[in-house]
């Protein structure tokens, strides 16, 4: 046989097989496949205090950003005139009220008053921070409130949002309600810090209402802007080279 005819005779080498790529589309009827981290738990933290502003806080994050397994921390600063060395978690109240002996002397009288009072304001926070959760509640989300105590809110938000492993954190625009009540140049510190300085995302509301109130409710004194006289001069008043 022709060596020729031989070559022609060889069967052609077999094609490559391809895989078969399907496409799954998005129908009413077929439900989407969830990835991993579609259904992943977050642990949201809102910042509270006894303002309005952080119920409206409370209230946004319901209906704007929290949703179907997650977790929110309701995070309240407690603040005070001095330092705490290890007050991490719930705040016990039961180590206020109680006393081992009775007080003897002035400095001890003024200790156990103190003590009465911050416990006093602890049970206040305690029973408005269930008002302020109302909303949680409501839409059936898993919460808890925590309570923490020193003398720098700001910096404290910070590191416990950071301590506790948070996603993020929403708070209101005005910020603590007692930065706002002890100084008006400081408000907004407490939130633009912590935008700058938490290692998580940082969510900024503000209601609307309050911020048309206070926009009405304040005087603003207006001062007229001084106009400067302009200064004409003619051709004829340059000097002239003599």
């Amino acid at each position: 046989m022709d060596p020729k005819d031989q070559r022609n005779q060889q069967p052609a080498p077999a094609l490559p097989v391809l895989p078969t790529i399907r496409t799954k589309l998005s129908s009413p009827r077929v439900p989407l496949i969830l990835t991993p981290t579609a259904g992943a738990q977050r642990k949201i933290a809102i910042a509270v205090d006894l303002s309005d502003e952080s119920a409206f806080a409370v209230r946004w994050a319901v209906d704007n950003y929290l949703r179907p397994g997650d977790e929110v921390v309701l995070l309240h600063v407690r603040a005070t005139s001095i330092l705490y060395g290890a007050d991490w978690g719930f705040i016990n109240k039961s180590s206020f009220t109680s006393t081992s002996s009775k007080s003897n002397g002035n400095g001890n009288n003024n200790n156990r008053s103190h003590r009465l009072q911050e416990s006093g304001e602890n049970e206040l926070t305690d029973s408005n921070a269930k008002n302020i959760a109302e909303p949680l509640e409501e839409a059936r989300i898993p919460y808890k409130i925590h309570i923490v105590k020193d003398h720098d809110l700001k910096e404290r938000l910070c590191l416990e949002v950071e301590r506790l492993g948070l996603c993020a954190m929403i708070m209101g625009s005005r910020g603590i309600g007692a930065v706002r009540k002890s100084n008006i140049g400081r408000l907004g510190s407490v939130s633009d810090y912590c935008v700058n300085h938490c290692v998580c995302p940082v969510v900024v509301v503000r209601d609307p209402e309050v911020s048309k109130n206070d926009v009405v409710g304040e005087e603003v004194e207006l001062h007229p802007v001084p106009e400067e006289e302009m200064e004409y001069h003619d051709a004829s008043d340059d000097p002239k080279d003599a």
